[in-house]
């Protein structure tokens, strides 16, 4: 059996100025990145007056080693789109180097239902990670900078909140003690880095809606606090102007395409877990200004990249979802009821109905909390049953939702016609698309809503800090912002051992801040980090190129 690489490798790549002519790009908005890449400009849809296409969110269970298929399933769905005559277009977020070289792997889909060059996409691709993390470090040493030549915005070194990023898994890197060496080296404090894809700065790129919203999110960053606890932005160091310049042209989505040729665009790359886990705005813009049926996904389960997607990025760019696919497999299910791995390939209904409550409870979130219709796919494995299928179909049914096999990743868009299928039904059906909170409840409040209405928490439980920056945030205006949940993305709770749907459980929060630019509060939970670390056998070691220059297991 071919692996995901040499299935990708092997597939025939059409011309990007092709690909760009079949979605309807013009040729002065678009700027070559080789024969296989391209940036689109964002004056397009300053130009373009086209009316909206459908928008569909692809998301999925809570995750497991078992795999579901989130991704893959993203890419097949568009390609079957087109497969029936609809004209499609994905839009996808960039692969991190750090889950690359760490426990993940490549992250463009899998099998026949890709997007290529994948080895481009997984490995710098255009560039847009450095970036981010070069403004996101420029600030850091403008602010370090600023307090050695005099701190004339009376900083208190020891409130400063902005921590430098590298796009790689490493935890010697999460806390260090920088400026050493004498007076001359700068000022000795404590600090850290994060990963760039949970940068505020990678925030602000995938919510801003031009270059001016990008560069007035950025001047509103919060750095640090002065000694009587006001804050100090980016502004206030005049780094925002120097910081836009670096991220000019990151702002322009990357336009490729999947293996059957469907326009494709990959941009921006937050993380679920710790950050919105969305791809752009701009890039979901213009996928639905291009296509009559805009594909997108959020990452990890609903839990966190959906809930994320509805709460957050469609209040800040105005998005009304059309359709929800909630992607699961029959082997993650089981994994949920505490099945071993080298079990999961048997047939194990007792199992499969103990782990549904995962799936069936993202589901209803979908339909009863935010209102929108749904279907869900089952990500098919070759040793999955009849009577395994048709018990999910049962108890989905029940719940007034269809099931749908996918077998895109053996067959391309050929393997989900009939998620399609479904897929166009529902997005001609009138929704009641909500929130679960309003902007205007206090923070605590927003917390709680998510906590018992997502997570089905019994309560929240706030840490003296966080109470205490709740009342700070409040006083400072920032209590009007939508809350973004730093949580583990393997289970319902803040506990990643709870799996299935766990109830009657509090939800702990530690820690709040707000992320200023990017426009929302931050709460962090359990024991959730913004730099991962790297496994005991890290991807990387099965990483090679040869003298031609392939490389191979990369996924």
């Amino acid at each position: 059996m071919k692996t995901d690489i040499e299935i990708a490798q092997a597939c025939q790549l059409k011309p990007i100025t092709e690909i760009a002519k079949l979605a309807g790009v013009q040729e002065e908005y678009l700027e070559l990145y080789g024969n296989h890449k391209a940036k689109v400009d964002y004056r397009m849809l300053r130009d373009t007056t086209a009316k909206d296409g459908k928008l569909i969110l692809v998301t999925a269970i809570n995750p497991t080693p078992a795999g579901e298929g989130k991704t893959t399933t993203t890419v097949g769905l568009a390609d079957a789109l087109r497969k029936i005559g609809k004209n499609s277009v994905v839009a996808l977020r960039e692969p991190s180097l750090g889950p690359v070289f760490g426990l993940k792997g490549g992250a463009a889909g899998g099998g026949y239902a890709q997007v290529v060059p994948m080895e481009d996409i997984n490995l710098h691709f255009t560039g847009d990670f450095h970036a981010v993390g070069v403004a996101n470090n420029l600030l850091a040493a403008m602010l370090d900078n600023h307090i050695y030549q005099g701190n004339s915005l009376n900083i208190d070194p020891k409130q400063i909140v902005w921590r430098r990023c590298v796009d790689m898994n490493d935890r010697q890197l999460r806390n260090v003690i920088d400026g050493l060496g004498g007076k001359i080296n700068g000022v000795p404090r404590e600090d850290g880095y994060d990963i760039t894809v949970a940068s505020e700065i990678m925030a602000i790129l995938c919510l801003a809606t031009s270059l001016m919203d990008l560069k007035e999110r950025l001047g509103r960053v919060i750095v640090a606090y002065t000694y009587d606890k006001k804050p100090v932005t980016a502004n206030d160091l005049k780094a925002d102007g120097a910081m836009t310049a670096l991220l000019k042209d990151a702002l322009k989505p990357n336009l490729v395409q999947t293996i059957e040729g469907t326009p494709a665009f990959i941009h921006g790359g937050p993380f679920a877990n710790i950050a919105h886990g969305c791809n752009s705005v701009m890039a979901t813009k213009m996928a639905m200004t291009l296509g009559d049926y805009a594909v997108t996904e959020a990452g990890f389960g609903a839990d966190l990249g959906a809930e994320k997607f509805l709460q957050i990025k469609c209040r800040i760019a105005e998005l009304n979802p059309d359709a929800v696919v909630v992607v699961a497999s029959i082997r993650a299910l089981k994994h949920h009821a505490g099945v071993a791995k080298d079990a999961l390939g048997e047939e194990n209904l007792e199992a499969l109905e103990k782990g549904l409550p995962n799936l069936l409870q993202h589901v209803e979130n979908i339909t009863s909390v935010f209102g929108l219709p749904c279907v869900v796919a089952i990500n098919r494995f070759p040793m999955d049953t009849e009577a395994e299928i048709a018990l999910i179909s049962d108890k989905c049914k029940a719940l007034d939702v269809n099931v749908t096999l996918s077998e895109v990743w053996a067959n391309g868009g050929a393997g989900g016609v009939d998620l399609a299928n479904e897929v166009v039904t529902l997005c001609e059906e009138e929704n009641n698309f909500r929130m679960c909170y309003a902007l205007d409840d206090g923070i605590e409040d927003k917390l709680e809503a998510i906590a018992k209405n997502v997570y089905h928490a019994d309560s929240i439980a706030l840490t003296s800090q966080a109470k205490k920056q709740i009342v700070e945030l409040t006083n400072l205006g920032y209590g009007n912002l939508p809350i973004c949940m730093a949580k583990t993305q393997y289970s319902f709770s803040d506990d990643p051992a709870l799996l299935g749907a766990p109830s009657g459980f509090t939800l702990t929060v530690r820690n709040v801040k707000v992320s200023a630019g990017a426009g929302f509060i931050v709460a962090l939970t359990g024991d959730i980090m913004t730099m991962p670390g790297l496994p005991k056998v890290p991807m990387a070691e099965n990483i090679d190129v040869d003298e031609n220059g392939i490389i191979t297991g990369l996924f």
